[in-house]
């Protein structure tokens, strides 16, 4: 019995960025040019774009800066490489409806191993076509090729001008892909410009060449991607290329299957308590806490229900799951009775074991994420929030607010403050001040028609403008800690000094109520 030939698809998604955002776009900006744009050490620069950026002269790669003339109606957003790469691993695992394994090839590529399986699915024509329609369907474009190596059917998918891209399986490789540019070779940009001034402009020409003279020329090139006798050996299948198929790791999941229905609360009850045991020992084994969990009940006329939890943080206790579980399950309908309960947990997160000190005395109360939990679980997701700081270090702008729940990052450039008001105000409101000029400390000041006399001052604290985001005139803000004769606090600045060549004198405003010590 001969083995089958080894078959390959390559699926390119060379659009894959650009796809991923448009399927949650604004709709405003549907017929608008948009860019997706990175951060580099030159300014922001284009990752992806639409194709009304495309049609008005937008480059990828460019400069957002040198990009601006030509399209000054250009829309910016910020690219997600993340998120393209767990699109692409979901793709990798989906993808496997063609063949027993796949592997993510490159950011915007996919390898699956299609090798005896192509005709299942009616031949390897047909599993193109197939490729092409369902990732269309679903807003993605993409490109599709089969050959005997990785490396062969990378070129085909990337560089093939016409036709099917399907390399026969008893075809000389070197032959038949001679045709393609040798950038089909998966090489460097260097490298390949190097080779264009050798004249090897197609794999063909590479292939005539004395290897020799192509090995001393690049003898300094280590990495694949600069030997260009590496990637033809890799192309013709002379040398072994090693994939890291992509694994799908199974969901946390507890399960009971009961011979009799059970029908009253009591009952249902006890089997949360075991499946929340069972689901403990085994986030435990794999050293993670359930985010999100999910109770499904299957009924024996084929009904089923599902109740959810978020929570505040990794946990995996028992008791704790079962408590807010306990709310949940009041007005579950068993109907003729439940036979099958499962509790999933779908999103979990790293959480390490705890060593308690043997002369620790016994912990009382509950933690903050406990305390959250419980909370949400009575007034819903949507009833609690939480500060979370931003990237700013002009106080209003310092600190938003996000769902308890949410994944809403803390920003970790925000600098450190000392003393900030309790109450800071929607927005700062214009008092008129006695102060030792030019830049002494206040005396005392009128806000909404009373005067109050200040009885100590602390700072200045100044905050310079965020050039990047305001007017480049925009005056800096002296900041003072202030106690009134009344007993009151008060946190007021001085907006720009004598000093600073404005020709207008300095603007005071009162920001916040009340100073607490940090």
């Amino acid at each position: 019995m001969t083995m089958p030939h080894r078959r390959l698809l390559s699926i390119w998604l060379p659009t894959l960025a650009i796809d991923r955002w448009q399927q949650t776009a604004p709709a405003e900006l549907a017929t608008l040019p948009v860019a997706l744009t990175a951060d580099s050490a030159h300014g922001p620069r284009v990752a992806a774009v639409n194709r009304a950026a495309a049609e008005a002269g937008v480059q990828v790669g460019a400069r957002l800066a040198d990009m601006r003339p030509l399209c000054p109606q250009l829309q910016t957003c910020p690219h997600d490489p993340a998120g393209d790469r767990a699109l692409l691993e979901r793709l990798a695992l989906w993808a496997r409806r063609w063949g027993p394994w796949s592997a993510l090839d490159g950011p915007d590529g996919l390898l699956v191993d299609i090798t005896g399986a192509s005709h299942l699915h009616g031949g390897e024509t047909a599993v193109l076509a197939d490729v092409a329609a369902r990732l269309n369907s679903n807003g993605l474009q993409a490109r599709a090729a089969i050959a005997p190596t990785c490396g062969a059917a990378w070129a085909l998918s990337h560089h093939a001008l016409a036709g099917p891209a399907i390399c026969p399986p008893d075809a000389v490789l070197a032959e038949w892909l001679a045709p393609l540019p040798v950038a089909a070779l998966r090489l460097d940009e260097t490298v390949l410009l190097v080779l264009k001034r050798l004249g090897i402009k197609h794999v063909g020409d590479l292939v005539a060449v004395d290897r020799q003279l192509i090995a001393r020329r690049f003898r300094h090139h280590r990495a694949p991607t600069g030997n260009p006798l590496a990637r033809l050996d890799q192309l013709l299948g002379l040398m072994p290329e090693p994939l890291i198929p992509v694994v799908d790791r199974p969901v946390a999941l507890a399960e009971r299957r009961l011979a009799d229905p059970l029908l009253h609360r009591s009952l249902l009850d006890r089997i949360v308590h075991d499946l929340a045991q069972e689901l403990e020992a085994l986030l435990e084994t794999r050293r993670e806490g359930a985010r999100r969990l999910i109770l499904r009940l299957f009924r024996v006329d084929g009904e089923s229900c599902e109740r959810t939890l978020e929570l505040a943080a990794p946990n995996r206790d028992a008791a704790h799951i079962v408590r807010l579980f306990a709310g949940k399950l009041d007005d579950i309908d068993a109907g003729f009775g439940i036979d099958c309960a499962q509790l999933v947990a779908p999103w979990t997160e790293a959480l390490g074991q705890a060593q308690v000190r043997l002369d620790e005395p016994p912990r009382e109360g509950t933690t903050l994420p406990a305390c959250l939990d419980r909370v949400i679980t009575r007034l819903g997701t949507g009833a609690v929030h939480r500060v979370v700081t931003l990237a700013s270090h002009l106080p209003e702008r310092s600190q938003g607010e996000a769902a308890a729940l949410s994944n809403a990052p803390q920003s970790a450039s925000a600098p450190p403050v000392r003393l900030r008001p309790l109450k800071l105000l929607d927005r700062p409101e214009a008092i008129a001040v006695i102060y030792a000029t030019p830049e002494g400390l206040p005396r005392s000041f009128r806000w909404r028609g009373q005067l109050h006399r200040v009885t100590y001052a602390r700072g200045p604290e100044r905050l310079g403008p965020e050039w990047w985001r305001q007017h480049s005139r925009e005056r800096p803000r002296d900041y003072y800690a202030t106690q009134a004769a009344n007993g009151g606090h008060y946190w007021i600045y001085r907006q720009g000094h004598v000093y600073d060549q404005t020709g207008t004198p300095p603007e005071w405003f009162l920001h916040g109520i009340g100073i607490t010590q940090h």
